[in-house]
């Protein structure tokens, strides 16, 4: 039987192709180091790499397996830039900001790659992106934002795309346009997640799974970490859970919402199939994404993002091929092999969340769906914080995060109002 999540329903493709995944031993007493890191997914592992290479003594916990959580899980796409594109931010934050963040992104993107493959990690990489428009009024801004891309960001690869040739490209004519980024591509998570844990013990940290935080405190002179299985003492700490931390921590709880994200992979479609022929993969407009692209072995990874009241794998699978099939008509009936979810965090801006929460503990988060770049990356930067250089990280600490309103027994029933909200919004 394969191995399925307890924290996310189904079993993903991706466990089931990831291949040899180790497994680590659970903390096994009271232990002492420079760094604990809370928290077994991209942030975290990335994080634990990157201070084992530079000889700092970390420790890593994971309540359930390295993997388990939205970085073994998600859709996959690197995009380019933050979740915002780069003019919406110059709007907010000034050009000089806007640009610092956008080429920390880039910056981002080409350490991921080179990561992978210095560590050998096959990441099973697929070039190109494009973002279509599902509101024909929307098309003036993708046509801007090519232009504004290349001429003010100093980034040539994205190139408007009219509906003729997104039909094209997508096999479809449920699009009227968009843009194509030809800079960026679609990987594998687990397949990274998995391959940096092993980096990352190569390198000698100590990654203790099956061990969940139940307690982080800290006096300004310590960090102490409680588990079931002893305590953590520590000079530093990176939480590092994201969606999965809960009420570990009550700042990060106010500032970071789970959001359930949902995919289903249907089988091969064949060599000759007219979806997706040149396999990249696709974003489109809705504030509610639909995200999807073409596997290696030629499979639809379609996702979806709801406040569904089930999530179990029959009713994602039912939800999900309504979607598929409304984006692809020619595709009613075909087998769908694999439905899994699992839960993202996103902020209220849709800009991560990192902060120092207390006297040296650092929490990292809410990438809210734009994270496998970004979550890798802050990793490497929380590292070379503890090192001494922590200025490219306060790029990302001094982001305006508002806290969400109505305190954690409300603000499930907020978001499920308005994720329902921006569904029937996308509709109209």
């Amino acid at each position: 039987m394969p191995y399925q999540s307890p924290i996310s329903p189904g079993i993903s493709w991706y466990e089931a192709t990831v291949g040899e995944r180790p497994e680590y031993a659970p903390l096994d007493g009271d232990a002492r180091c420079d760094v604990v890191v809370v928290g077994g997914g991209f942030t975290g592992v990335s994080a634990a790499v990157h201070l084992a290479k530079a000889g700092v003594n970390v420790i890593l916990v994971e309540a359930h397996r390295i993997g388990d959580g939205a970085s073994g899980r998600n859709g996959g796409q690197m995009g380019t830039g933050q979740r915002a594109w780069p003019e919406e931010l110059e709007e907010e934050l000034g050009f000089t900001r806007a640009k610092a963040l956008f080429d920390l992104a880039e910056e981002a993107k080409h350490h991921l790659m080179d990561f992978a493959e210095t560590n050998g990690i096959e990441i099973d990489y697929m070039p190109g992106q494009i973002s279509v428009a599902h509101k024909k009024r929307y098309l003036k801004d993708y046509r801007a934002h090519a232009e504004i891309m290349a001429t003010r960001f100093g980034y040539p690869h994205v190139s408007y795309i009219d509906g003729d040739e997104a039909a094209s490209l997508l096999g479809s004519h449920r699009y009227h346009g968009g843009v194509r980024d030809s800079g960026t591509g679609h990987i594998h998570p687990m397949k990274l997640v998995v391959g940096s844990a092993r980096v990352a013990a190569e390198a000698g940290a100590r990654l203790c799974e099956k061990t969940p935080a139940t307690k982080i405190a800290s006096d300004g002179g310590k960090v102490c970490v409680s588990t079931p299985y002893g305590t953590i003492t520590a000079d530093k700490c990176l939480m590092a859970t994201n969606a999965y931390g809960k009420d570990l921590e009550p700042k990060t709880a106010s500032h970071l919402m789970p959001i359930g994200s949902f995919i289903a992979a249907t089988e091969p479609l064949g060599d000759d199939s007219d979806v997706l022929p040149g396999r990249e993969a696709v974003d489109d407009s809705r504030f509610v994404v639909r995200y999807f692209r073409r596997t290696k072995d030629g499979r639809l990874l379609f996702g979806g993002r709801e406040a569904y009241s089930q999530s179990t794998p029959a009713a994602i699978e039912e939800l999900l091929r309504r979607q598929i099939t409304e984006v692809y008509p020619q595709l009613d009936g075909v087998k769908i092999t694999h439905a899994w979810g699992g839960y993202v965090g996103i902020t209220m801006p849709r800009k991560p969340f990192v902060r120092e929460v207390m006297p040296n503990v650092i929490s990292a988060g809410g990438y809210s769906g734009h994270g496998v770049m970004l979550s890798n990356f802050t990793g490497k930067l929380y590292a070379e914080a503890v090192s001494g250089n922590r200025d490219r990280l306060k790029l990302l600490e001094e982001l305006k995060i508002p806290s969400f309103p109505g305190g954690s027994m409300f603000r499930p029933a907020l978001l499920f109002l308005a994720l329902n909200w921006y569904a029937l919004r996308d509709r109209i």
